[in-house]
């Protein structure tokens, strides 16, 4: 029987793990095709005393303590497992790399390698999400291998390779809008030089200056008391990006929006009246996203009762776009 069940467990299709100790910064992938089998590799691999055993394996996210074989075979590929020797307990902050994904640090390795099933999760919750996604979340997605995203989303590769073009779409249409946006922006440019230059010679005597009053532009370093609560990022975006709204998602635009003008214009070093421009247009950006996403919904609603839009109608409606 020991040896009937060793054939059923090696002709069991093997599954990609990643196991790492409680305190540990490296990881290793292994592949086992049940739950003993990822015991024994992972106390090799990760050199734990004979002593010590047997190891417990749990759930790196959380902490769920994974034992029952059923359990293990429903879990998704490159699981991340942490094994804990005799006596330990399992705690999210001895992880240094284990749950970097639960902490807001960006440096990250790992929170870099599991944020597109995050996103893949938000699209299986709701197609009409992709209009909310930042453009680096829409870029992430379009980047993930065929396969993988299939399989996370449990959807054909055909079906896979539509959404991703459309990805590509929605991208591609806010690059042209960025790019319209910055040639309106020249434009006007070149009418004030004009301006300037006809006033000027229109002037027959020159205007005295005047250097007693002198207005604040909101650009001097002692106005800087006002502090803003956006993130190193999002700041980034907004001072180096054209047309900002774009590229960042919506929650994103809510915290400029809720952002004091001020504060916003000493951290990016702009005068009020750029700072207040600047969350017009993120207002604008949000609103239209918003409304996007309240038509599909309605759409959604007459469609035969159905609770959520097919994922071919979805998608087809949007390449006809």
């Amino acid at each position: 029987p020991a040896a009937g069940g060793r054939a059923e467990a090696m002709a069991a299709p093997l599954k990609r793990c990643l196991v790492l100790r409680r305190d540990g910064r490296e990881q290793h992938g292994v592949a086992a095709s049940c739950l003993r089998e990822l015991r024994d590799k992972a106390s090799g691999i990760l050199a734990i005393d004979k002593a010590r055993e047997p190891i417990t394996l749990v759930l790196a996210e959380d902490g769920t303590i994974v034992d029952d074989e059923d359990y293990f075979l429903c879990l998704p590929s490159n699981t991340k497992f942490v094994a804990l020797a005799k006596n330990e307990k399992w705690s999210s902050k001895s992880l240094d790399s284990g749950t970097a994904w639960l902490s807001e640090s960006a440096d990250e390795v790992d929170s870099a390698a599991e944020k597109w099933k995050q996103l893949a999760r938000q699209l299986k919750d709701d197609l009409s999400n992709i209009i909310l996604m930042s453009e680096e979340d829409l870029q992430v997605l379009i980047d993930v291998p065929r396969s993988d995203l299939a399989e996370e989303l449990a959807q054909s590769q055909t079906k896979i390779q539509v959404l991703q073009d459309t990805l590509q779409q929605v991208l591609d249409r806010r690059e042209e809008e960025r790019q319209s946006k910055q040639l309106l922006e020249l434009y006007l440019e070149a009418l004030k030089s004009e301006d300037s230059i006809l006033s000027k010679v229109a002037e027959s005597e020159p205007v005295p200056r005047e250097e007693m009053d002198v207005v604040d532009t909101g650009t001097s370093s002692t106005g800087t008391s006002a502090k803003t609560a956006l993130s190193d990022q999002i700041l980034a975006a907004l001072k180096d990006r054209p047309a900002p709204e774009l590229c960042l998602d919506s929650q994103d635009l809510e915290l400029v929006l809720k952002e004091d003008t001020q504060a916003l214009a000493s951290a990016l070093r702009w005068d009020k009246q750029k700072a207040e421009a600047l969350q017009q247009a993120c207002d604008q950006e949000l609103s239209k996203r918003l409304q996007q996403v309240q038509t599909l919904h309605s759409l959604r609603s007459t469609s035969k009762g159905k609770k959520t839009l097919p994922w071919g109608d979805w998608l087809s409606s949007k390449r006809r776009k």
